[in-house]
């Protein structure tokens, strides 16, 4: 039969302390007013669009970029 070694009452105290401690302190945390909801001004959603239009200006670019050097007309 195998013996368990005895565990240190003072070990014992810090983790039965941190263990009550990590279940209060979140609890007394949470006792403060709650933040206002978020508000859109209407900017964010036009940065948006303006983004989405430049990758899309950007793709076109490079698609288009390739059948114009390979046209045989010299425009420049």
């Amino acid at each position: 039969m195998a013996m368990i070694p005895r565990t240190p009452f003072g070990l014992v105290a810090v983790g039965v302390a941190a263990l009550v401690v990590g279940i209060v302190m979140p609890a007394a945390n949470a006792a403060h007013a709650p933040a206002p909801a978020p508000t859109s001004d209407g900017v964010s959603v036009d940065q948006g669009i303006a983004y989405v239009l430049m990758l899309v200006a950007l793709v076109l670019t490079y698609l288009i970029h390739p059948l114009d050097a390979s046209s045989p007309y010299k425009l420049f």
